[in-house]
């Protein structure tokens, strides 16, 4: 029952937001102790495991592009997009957005959108923008809190929807590490599971994009005199 340490240290780490990196490697060393294995042989299942289950993928140059355009006015025609499209709010703006997202990923095309490519330079600005005109205006506090919306939604949309398609690496890491355990499955039947939970996951989330839009419509009333 000691290897089950690890699991406890997972907790802490994440309760005392420590690097997820830093937990996740205290977590498997705290378990190889607890195992009775000596820290060369942790070290070498380490490597082992990243060898065995690590599965390279092209990663585009984005940021030059992005910086660019945001230097070309991007962020403002952006917000005049938005500022345009009236009755657009912005749980309806992420809501859309989630499901091109997961749709993409579902697919494999990962790299389509993310933090630098549509985050930062067009998603995070139209979504404040929404939620300025919905609300009449923001606060600090309140344009920050939009921002993490908008990232978070990215961040949903490819966890739950990359799962879908066969050949990501998350899908082929799982049948790697069950493999090893004896349990043989197929990439198709992993991903025809992950459908439900994407779908899980596209609703909660919408959910909590509605109560955000209602919040924002219940901060206008209570400004307007």
């Amino acid at each position: 029952m000691w290897v089950l340490l690890g699991i406890a240290v997972i907790v802490a780490g994440f309760v005392l937001r420590f690097h997820p990196l830093l937990v996740i490697l205290a977590s498997a060393a705290v378990t190889g102790i607890a195992a009775g294995l000596d820290p060369l042989a942790i070290l070498a299942a380490f490597g082992k495991a990243f060898n065995d289950a690590r599965y390279v993928s092209i990663i585009w140059i984005v940021l030059p592009v992005v910086g660019l355009l945001e230097a070309n006015g991007l962020q403002e025609r952006a917000r005049g997009l938005i500022a345009r499209m009236r009755g657009a709010t912005v749980g309806q703006f992420l809501a859309f957005y989630m499901a091109l997202r997961q749709g993409l990923s579902a697919v494999g095309l990962t790299s389509v959108a993310g933090h630098p490519q549509t985050v930062r330079p067009l998603v995070a600005p139209i979504a404040e923008a929404a939620a300025e005109a919905q609300a009449g205006g923001l606060n600090e506090q309140e344009r920050e809190e939009v921002k993490a919306w908008a990232a978070a939604t990215d961040n949903i949309g490819l966890f739950f929807g990359e799962d879908i398609f066969l050949a990501i690496g998350s899908i082929l890491l799982i049948k790697g590490l069950l493999e090893q355990y004896g349990i043989m499955l197929e990439p198709l039947q992993l991903s025809v599971w992950a459908i439900p939970t994407a779908i899980a996951a596209f609703l909660i989330h919408g959910f909590r994009l509605w109560r955000l839009d209602r919040r924002l419509k219940r901060r206008r009333a209570e400004t307007q005199p």
